[in-house]
């Protein structure tokens, strides 16, 4: 008989330990709480379920996937040197159609034969700002297309 409780001893302890848990539940009223309380139980732990759900999930869309990283782009900017005389001229000319500055400029590169994006990234401009230059242009030039208002240009002598 000894043998076999040396032989099965840990199953004993096993028992007596879940026996001793029982014993400590009985006496902290476990039963008491469980059955008096449960509504309060199962709320608080709904609570307390839904708050770790709203930290993780606030944690998880809060943080960025990916770190910002900057990134310098260097263009080069050309810049065509035109003589006093040749100055003096556009200048004159310009201002009998009241061109602003940017205007020729885009009507500079229009003539170069640059789309609408080539002279914003050329200028440093948004897409929208060119195409309000452009229209601009074309209705102090009194003309309806690009290539109207090259030619208009060249015969005034606004552009080379």
């Amino acid at each position: 008989m000894l043998r076999f409780f040396i032989k099965h001893k840990q199953v004993f302890l096993y028992a007596a330990s879940l026996a001793a848990i029982l014993f400590v539940l009985q006496l902290l009223e476990y039963r008491f709480v469980l059955i008096s309380h449960s509504f309060e139980i199962y709320i608080a732990s709904i609570a307390v379920l839904f708050t770790s759900l709203g930290i993780w999930l606030a944690l998880k869309l809060v943080k960025p996937k990916t770190e910002v990283q900057t990134i310098v782009v260097e263009k080069n900017v050309y810049i065509t040197e035109l003589t006093e005389e040749e100055k003096l001229q556009l200048e004159t000319e310009r201002q009998k159609l009241g061109l602003s500055t940017r205007e020729a400029e885009v009507l500079q590169l229009m003539a170069e034969g640059l789309s609408n994006q080539e002279i914003a990234d050329r200028l440093f401009l948004s897409l929208a700002t060119v195409k309000t230059h452009s229209s601009k242009l074309f209705e102090k030039l009194d003309v309806k297309r690009r290539t109207q208002a090259v030619e208009k240009a060249r015969q005034l002598k606004l552009i080379a």
